[in-house]
């Protein structure tokens, strides 16, 4: 096989192996660098002996991030506040892996790293069991259980009442003008009772530590956040989809770079997800102008 065949493969698989990545990491930067350890493999291998490339890749891929996995929950347990999942913009249309939205990840975040694995390959990437056996080296039986135990444990983070892009981004853009100028009535009718923040700070820069739960909870952060926004007003670059969320791209007080994700269910936002953490934002840092 030549380079230029080899560089034809990496052009085609690469978008997909850094989506499956991604998926299960939860990290744009490590999931980049477990598909560049995967290729370099790729590279070292006889390719006469491999039968297809692709499922070659998404085994060793997965493999791979199932090593990184153990290191990551050691790192999540020392975590500083909410842990939130690097935010990706604007996901290609078309693809199973675009409806796995944030609140979704975060529940595959309480899986074991296996039930995560059977579950994204199998019901996201659409691989059959015996591909997803040969990935996970587990017989196919016991992927099937895997990936069942995992559709079950959340079964309740998949959107029951899917709010369409242009919508989407409409309450995105009435939220932030309600925020940002202080009008807590029109706030407060966009917010469902239940609502909760998360706040990923990651103890880089200030940020809520606990998540705030309750409408009456939230209010009282906007009223409070109200007097930031006087005296140092957000600049928004743009509204965006966010890990399949309607949101924006916003520089906060003192250039923090901020994304802002609401998770909205029956023209209510039933959550909002703030991603601060400067480490989690270096692929958006570089293309914002401060």
């Amino acid at each position: 096989m030549t380079e230029i065949s080899s560089d034809s493969i990496l052009s085609e698989l690469r978008p997909r192996l850094v989506r499956l990545a991604y998926r299960m990491l939860g990290s744009v930067a490590d999931a980049e660098d477990i598909v560049q350890d995967a290729w370099l493999r790729w590279l070292a291998t006889d390719h006469a002996s491999v039968r297809e490339p692709a499922a070659f890749l998404r085994t060793v891929v997965t493999r791979l991030c199932l090593n990184e996995l153990k290191s990551a929950r050691r790192r999540r347990e020392s975590y500083v506040g909410s842990w939130l999942p690097e935010p990706i913009f604007d996901p290609e249309a078309g693809d199973a892996a675009d409806d796995v939205t944030l609140p979704l990840m975060l529940a595959l975040e309480r899986l074991s790293p296996l039930e995560r694995a059977a579950f994204l390959l199998h019901d996201v990437f659409g691989m059959d069991f015996d591909d997803v056996s040969s990935a996970i080296d587990r017989e196919a039986a016991a992927c099937r259980k895997l990936a069942s135990r995992a559709r079950a444990h959340i079964a309740e983070a998949r959107p029951r009442f899917a709010v369409g892009r242009e919508q989407g981004l409409k309450l995105a853009t009435a939220f932030f003008t309600a925020s940002r100028t202080g009008d807590m009535s029109a706030l407060r009718a966009l917010l469902s009772e239940d609502v909760v923040v998360y706040a990923d700070g990651g103890g880089k820069v200030p940020t809520s530590r606990r998540p705030h739960i309750g409408l009456a909870a939230v209010m009282l952060l906007h009223e409070q956040l109200t007097h930031v926004f006087r005296t140092q007003p957000s600049q928004l670059i743009r509204y965006a989809v966010i890990d399949g969320l309607p949101g924006f791209l916003t520089i906060e007080g003192g250039n923090v770079v901020q994304t802002t994700a609401l998770h909205i269910e029956r023209e209510k936002v039933v959550a909002i997800y703030c991603t601060r953490n400067p480490d989690k934002l270096q692929h958006i840092i570089g293309t914002v102008s401060h």
